[in-house]
């Protein structure tokens, strides 16, 4: 009866339409700018120290039958720097995910150990944190009173577990690629219901991309993502074209789902500042959801530190 959580908020039609495709993780158009989240062995892997903050509005506008909740929401804080004396990385990340009457709050801390291979970079990641979820039993509309899993309860209730996910990357000057397993632990949450088991399951993500120079101004990134739960899968398919570095433009397909514009602009004289937006269509199962999402993505590097004695190349962004 656990999953009366997704069942009762979206009568059902938020599960079956998205086929349970890695749903207890949350979904990106930046993927590619969001690596963090999916590999732990990203962590430091592009010698830079970034700070990216990330807002995601899914089918906006959408409002349950009963008026509680409403679009998923969900907020990615993260930052990832090198360690150069330690050929290593640090990466720090903070999510929410509001699902109407669930709130899944996330903070997990990444390490990477980077090998250097000729003009190549191959990195291993181990991710450890905590998963935190909520439930608002107020907003719950049973479909039997005597539900196990309601009685007695209103207001709101928390549980926190460990989690942990492990990540390998593999970085060079023309393509990257990656590999990592997320919630290792499958930790439980049962809301001090006996019998009730809602556990965070296996994931997989695999991340390929490649980088050509068409000219000195162009440069075209197109790059792919595949993800499992190990019942079924789903991929995301896309590509960014940049401009002098300065601003990009691209298009993404999320597998029976939507399609995506992502346009973006890099600020300040060092192009330190980004500020991405994407725009999605739901293209499949309209009837059950709302048309469009969007997505701001806004992101900086910070200056390098000349103390470090390393030479500052931009592409790839390879220092140690």
């Amino acid at each position: 009866m656990r999953k009366i959580i997704f069942y009762i908020w979206l009568g059902a039609n938020f599960f079956n339409v998205q086929h349970a495709l890695a749903q207890q993780d949350a979904q990106f158009s930046y993927y590619m700018k969001n690596m963090l989240y999916y590999n732990p062995a990203f962590a430091g892997s592009e010698g830079i120290t970034q700070i990216t903050l990330l807002h995601r509005t899914q089918w906006a506008g959408y409002a349950s039958t009963f008026d509680d909740g409403g679009a998923p929401q969900t907020q990615v804080f993260s930052v990832t720097t090198p360690i150069y004396k330690f050929r290593s990385g640090f990466g720090a990340h903070i999510v929410n995910d509001n699902l109407g009457p669930l709130n899944n709050l996330e903070v997990q801390m990444s390490y990477a150990y980077h090998l250097g291979i000729k003009n190549s970079k191959l990195s291993f990641g181990l991710r450890m944190g905590v998963f935190s979820q909520s439930i608002d039993y107020d907003q719950y509309r049973a479909i039997q009173p005597d539900d196990p899993a309601l009685i007695d309860k209103s207001g709101k209730e928390s549980q926190v577990r460990p989690d942990m996910a492990l990540g390998v990357y593999f970085r060079s000057e023309k393509y990257y690629v990656g590999g990592s397993f997320n919630h290792v632990l499958k930790s439980e949450f049962d809301f001090g219901v006996n019998n009730v088991r809602n556990a965070l399951e296996n994931h997989a993500y695999l991340t390929l991309g490649y980088i050509h120079n068409v000219n000195f101004d162009l440069k075209l990134s197109p790059s792919m993502m595949v993800q499992t739960d190990f019942n079924e899968y789903s991929f995301i398919i896309g590509g960014l074209a940049y401009y002098k570095d300065t601003m990009w433009g691209g298009a993404s397909f999320r597998q029976g789902d939507d399609v995506n514009i992502l346009l973006g602009y890099n600020f300040l004289k060092d192009k330190s500042l980004s500020f991405g937006y994407s725009f999605g269509y739901v293209i499949k199962d309209q009837d059950a959801k709302q048309a469009t999402t969007h997505e701001v993505l806004l992101s900086y590097q910070l200056p390098v530190n000349p103390g470090t004695g390393k030479k500052v190349v931009r592409t790839p962004r390879f220092r140690h």
